[in-house]
C-alpha cells in the first residue's frame, strides 16, 4: 500500500509498507533521506540514517560469483582467472552452475597469477516453485552428497533440453535436433542459455533475450518446467561438503517481500551463512533492502559480479557495490592467509 508523507521541506517522498503481522514490517525508502524522519524507531528496524551507512573499503577485492565454460559462461577457467585478475581481483571463487567440473583448473591458475581461489557451485533448487540458486563456497569437491546431487541434476538438465529440442521441432517448426545434439555431446552442463545462443547462431533470434522471449521462456514453444531438487535437500547436501552457503541474488526472485522474508528465515534455520546481497548490475534500493533483511536475520553479507561473458563490457569480474561495513563479510572467512580454498575430502 502506498502513503505519501511529507518531511518539513523536503519533497514528499513514496514509501512502499507492506502491513501484516509482523513485528517489524519492512519500510523501502525511495530516495536519499533520513530514516529518523519517520520515526523509524517504532517499527525496530535499521535505525542508522540511510546518509550515515558506511561500506567496507578494505584492499582485498573479491568476486565470490563466476561462471566458466564448464556451466553457461564463456571462457574457459584459466581465461577466467586471468580475466579476473587483469581486472585486479584478489580472491576469486568459480561458481557454475550445478558443477565442479572447472575448479581443479581454476585452482592452478589462480597460483599461477597470485590470486587467491575459493572452490564454489552454483546448485539449482526449488522452493514453493520458486527455483532459487544457492551458492557452495569453500566447500570438499568430491563429497558424495554433493556429487550426488550434481549427478541427479545433469541427467535432469539433459533430459530438458532434449524435450525442449523435440517441443521447438514439433510446435515451433525450427529444425534444432543438430543444435540440441551438439549441446547434449559437450561437456559443459547443458543450460538453456547454450540453446538461446545457439538458437542465436542459427538465425532464429537476433539476441538471447529474444530467444528466451520467442521460444524457451513461459508460455513459449519451447518452455519446459523442470523439477529440481528442494531447498533443504541443497542446503543438506552443501553442510555434507562442509561448504559456506550463501543465498544467491534474492533480489531477482519473483516473491513478495514478506514471502522473501519466509525465505531468509528458513535458509538461516536450515543452516545458510550469508545473502548475496550485491551483484553486478543491481539497484542500490535492492542493496539497501536486502542488506537489512541480512541484519534481521543474522546472516553474513556476500558479493559477486555474477560474470559470464567478457562481451559484456559492463559486468567484469571484481565489479558490484560495497558491502554496508557492519555486516560480516563472507569474503573475510576466505581471506586469512591460512583459510582453505576447498575443504579437505571427507
Amino acid at each position: 500500500r502506498e502513503r505519501r508523507l511529507g518531511f518539513r521541506h523536503r519533497q514528499t517522498m513514496a514509501f512502499g509498507i507492506e502491513l501484516g503481522n509482523t513485528r517489524q514490517p519492512d519500510v523501502v525508502v525511495v530516495g536519499q533521506i533520513e530514516q529518523s524522519s519517520i520515526q523509524i524507531q517504532k517499527h525496530r528496524i535499521d535505525l542508522r540514517p540511510v546518509e550515515h551507512v558506511r561500506y567496507h573499503t578494505g584492499a582485498l577485492r573479491f568476486d565470490l560469483h563466476t561462471h566458466s565454460h564448464h556451466s553457461d559462461g564463456t571462457l574457459s577457467p584459466t581465461a577466467l582467472v586471468q580475466h579476473a585478475a587483469a581486472h585486479g581481483v584478489d580472491l576469486l571463487a568459480l561458481t557454475d552452475h550445478d558443477s565442479v567440473a572447472g575448479c581443479d583448473e581454476a585452482q592452478t591458475a589462480c597460483e599461477q597469477s597470485g590470486v587467491r581461489f575459493v572452490a564454489g557451485i552454483e546448485l539449482t533448487c526449488g522452493w514453493r516453485g520458486q527455483t532459487l540458486h544457492v551458492l557452495g563456497l569453500g566447500l570438499g569437491a568430491q563429497a558424495p552428497a554433493l556429487q550426488a546431487q550434481i549427478k541427479q541434476v545433469l541427467q535432469r538438465r539433459r533430459s530438458r533440453i532434449s524435450e525442449i529440442g523435440e517441443r521447438l521441432e514439433r510446435r515451433g517448426r525450427i529444425a534444432v535436433r543438430a543444435l540440441v545434439d551438439e549441446l547434449l555431446s559437450a561437456d559443459a552442463v547443458p543450460t538453456r542459455m547454450h540453446l538461446a545462443r545457439a538458437l542465436v547462431h542459427a538465425g532464429h533470434a537476433a539476441t538471447t533475450k529474444e530467444a528466451f522471449d520467442r521460444w524457451l521462456g513461459r508460455g513459449q514453444p519451447g518452455h519446459v518446467p523442470l523439477e529440481w531438487p528442494s531447498l533443504e535437500e541443497t542446503l543438506s547436501c552443501l553442510q555434507q561438503a562442509t561448504a559456506t552457503v550463501v543465498l544467491a541474488h534474492p533480489h531477482r526472485y519473483k516473491l513478495s517481500a514478506g514471502t522473501l522474508r519466509q525465505l531468509a528465515a528458513q535458509f538461516k534455520d536450515g543452516g545458510g551463512h550469508g545473502l548475496e546481497i550485491s551483484v553486478g548490475g543491481m539497484s542500490p534500493n535492492d542493496l539497501d533492502r536486502l542488506a537489512t533483511l541480512a541484519r534481521r536475520y543474522g546472516l553474513a553479507a556476500s558479493g559477486g559480479s555474477d560474470f559470464h561473458d567478457p562481451a559484456v563490457p559492463w559486468n567484469p569480474p571484481g565489479r558490484f557495490a560495497k558491502l554496508p561495513a557492519d555486516l560480516e563479510l563472507i569474503a573475510a572467512r576466505f581471506a586469512a592467509p591460512d583459510a582453505p580454498s576447498q575443504a579437505a575430502a571427507p
